[in-house]
C-alpha cells in the first residue's frame, strides 16, 4: 500500500457533483509527512523523533511560478532548517539577512522562537504568545508612507519589474524584488 489510507478514500470517494475528484481536499502535508515517517522508520540509521507540524499550502499551490529569488531564498531557508535539524535544534526561526545583496553575500542565522515571545493573560491564564507587531504610526515606514499616500492615491506610481525571467544575466535573473532594492 503506497498511499495512506485517508488518501486513498480522498482519491477515490470525495468527488464533486460532476464526479471529479476534488483535488483541493486532498491533504497532501498528511501524505508527504506520512511517507517521510515510513521513510524514516524503514532506516536505520535514524534515531531522532519525527513530529510534524502541517500546514496547507492550497492557495500557494496555485500562485505564480517563482522567480529565481524566491526559489535561492527558499532554498536557503530549507538548508538553514536542514543544518539545525542534523544538530538537533529544535525551536528556532530560519532567517536571512543581506537579501538585497547577491546570494553568495547574504547572511543565515536562526533565532529561538522563545525571543519572541511574551507572556500575556488569555482566559484568565498566563499564556507565551509572540506579541502582534501593530503599526508603529511614529515610525520611519509609516513617515514614508504618509509623506507618499496622496502621490500614490492620485498618481501611477507602478513598480514593474517586467516578466520573470529564468535564463540569461544573473544581473536580469536573479534580481531581488522591487521592494527590497527601491
Amino acid at each position: 500500500h503506497f498511499l495512506p489510507k485517508e488518501i486513498g478514500e480522498q482519491l477515490l470517494l470525495d468527488r464533486d457533483p460532476h464526479g471529479n475528484v476534488q483535488v483541493s481536499h486532498i491533504q497532501t502535508e498528511i501524505l508527504l509527512s506520512t511517507l517521510v515517517k515510513e521513510e524514516l522508520k524503514n532506516r536505520s540509521s535514524f534515531k531522532g523523533k519525527f513530529s510534524p507540524v502541517h500546514h496547507f499550502f492550497g492557495y500557494e499551490g496555485r500562485a505564480g511560478l517563482p522567480t529565481n529569488f524566491d526559489a535561492t531564498y527558499c532554498y536557503t531557508l530549507g538548508h538553514v532548517a536542514a543544518l539545525l535539524i542534523q544538530g538537533g535544534h529544535t525551536g528556532y526561526m530560519c532567517a536571512v539577512n543581506g537579501l538585497a545583496k547577491p546570494a553568495a553575500e547574504w547572511e543565515i542565522f536562526a533565532l529561538p522562537i522563545t525571543s519572541l515571545m511574551n507572556i500575556e493573560r488569555r482566559k484568565g491564564k498566563d499564556k507565551p504568545v509572540i506579541r502582534k507587531a501593530l503599526v508603529d504610526l511614529k515610525g520611519a515606514p509609516f513617515k514614508c508612507f504618509e509623506r507618499q499616500r496622496i502621490k500614490w492615491m492620485e498618481e501611477d506610481h507602478y513598480l514593474y519589474p517586467g516578466p520573470i525571467q529564468f535564463e540569461g544575466d544573473p544581473e536580469l535573473t536573479d534580481l531581488p524584488p522591487k521592494s527590497l532594492i527601491t
